[in-house]
């Protein structure tokens, strides 16, 4: 989608500190950071949230959760804990209409969020 922000990192026409890519994910620094580590993490084919992506049914929710794992191990928050936040539709703050998920980490976290 051409409009699409997200669509727009994947295709390299907006620069984004990449951290992590495989051929189906891609993972960059949050520009708003909300804790030490904070990346997206995002599929390269677009779906509009949580809830399409799970319908799609391809493994494609499995490799964005994989590739969620890795960066954390990769960032060092994998042994102390991180969290992974998707955000789907308005009302829960979602303002990328791309689905992400948000790999928090680096700092403690507190239940409940927001």
């Amino acid at each position: 989608m051409s409009d699409c922000l997200f669509c727009q990192i994947v295709a390299k026409e907006i620069p984004a500190e990449i951290v992590y890519e495989t051929g189906r994910t891609l993972a960059f620094r949050d520009v708003n950071p909300q804790a030490p580590t904070h990346v997206l993490v995002i599929p390269k084919q677009h779906h509009r949230d949580a809830a399409e992506l799970a319908r799609a049914d391809d493994g494609l929710a499995d490799d964005v959760l994989k590739t969620a794992h890795t960066v954390a191990v990769q960032e060092g928050v994998a042994e102390d804990g991180y969290r992974v936040v998707f955000n789907t539709g308005p009302g829960a703050g979602q303002t990328v209409f791309h689905v992400h998920a948000h790999v928090l980490g680096g700092r403690g976290l507190t239940w409940p969020p927001g």
